[in-house]
């Protein structure tokens, strides 16, 4: 259970009594999240979640509190950060940065379909929309120069087979980083898997867990969605749900012609920042109770990634 901090009754009714929102009835800790600590908080006054972050530097938590308030005020269906009654959002809890913030309706897709794709596609799209002509600057502390950095530490940890999968995708992300960082940016999710999710049927009603939000290539934040919601159990592409995807998406933002030329690197690109963060995890928290996604599903992914047969639409 991915629960890193424990919390005691008392410690929240302390921490929930200044949002006004009555008598603390039940909480529970969920076992999904990977990298922070998650509450669900049920008060007389409705239903919520407490995260408390684990990872990051707390200077940035004003980054998430906007990015989401942007995100919130222009009618997606995300979180945000619940104020106290005097009007603080970000606080501390148990020595770590929390926030409070509506829980939202709906429960996560394993089998995704295609309009259940059609409905990402189109979220990323007004996410990319909102954010582009006043992007929120935060660069991503898991991004090309990470890679590239813990990438080539792990390449000993490696058989001969990973590695040359591995060292291959690094050589192409070091040649071609200048223009990956040149393609067209806005602020992203960073992380839109399949659990970070909630449908009601097909209609989608929640987008959570924005703490891998970033600035940049909005082309990124597509290749690291379609690897989850358009592959199939194999790990290979789904060709009819990946159109559906990029449908949806280029209906809103066309695509230019430089990010139809990178797409099938990109794509690489998304399976190499997941191999390699899920290895690391794997290492790290090795024998303790901690919710460790298979590192190997994104190397067989990136081994199917070297050919890519499925072109962005409408490319200008």
């Amino acid at each position: 259970m991915s629960v890193f901090t424990p919390l005691a009754r008392p410690e929240l009714e302390t921490f929930l009594a200044p949002y006004g929102l009555g008598r603390l009835r039940d909480f529970q800790g969920i076992a999904a999240g990977s990298e922070n600590t998650n509450y669900f908080i049920s008060l007389e006054q409705g239903e919520f979640v407490l995260t408390l972050v684990e990872r990051g530097p707390v200077q940035e938590m004003p980054f998430f509190i906007e990015l989401l308030d942007v995100l919130h005020d222009a009618d997606l269906p995300v979180p945000y950060a619940l104020q106290t009654t005097d009007g603080q959002a970000l606080r501390e809890l148990a020595g770590k940065p929390a926030l409070l913030q509506p829980r939202l309706p709906g429960k996560h897709i394993k089998e995704p379909n295609t309009q259940h794709c059609v409905e990402i596609g189109a979220l990323l799209g007004k996410l990319h929309l909102a954010t582009r002509e006043h992007v929120l600057e935060r660069r991503t502390d898991r991004g090309l120069d990470w890679m590239l950095s813990e990438g080539r530490d792990f390449l000993s940890h490696l058989g001969d087979g990973q590695r040359a999968l591995l060292d291959k995708a690094l050589k192409e992300i070091g040649e071609l980083k200048a223009q990956i960082l040149a393609l067209p940016r806005a602020n992203l999710h960073g992380d839109l898997f399949r659990d970070n999710a909630l449908f009601e049927g097909t209609h989608l009603t929640g987008v959570i867990d924005f703490y891998n939000a970033c600035s940049g290539p909005m082309l990124y934040d597509l290749a690291i969605a379609l690897n989850d919601w358009c592959s199939r159990q194999d790990g290979q592409i789904d060709p009819v749900r990946a159109r559906a995807f990029l449908g949806a998406y280029a209906a809103l933002r066309p695509f230019t012609a430089a990010e139809a030329q990178l797409w099938p690197t990109m794509l690489r690109v998304g399976c190499v920042r997941f191999w390699l963060s899920r290895l690391i995890a794997a290492e790290s928290f090795a024998g303790q109770d901690v919710l460790i996604h298979d590192p190997m599903e994104f190397e067989s992914r990136l081994a199917q990634r070297q050919d890519v047969h499925i072109p962005l639409p409408f490319a200008l």
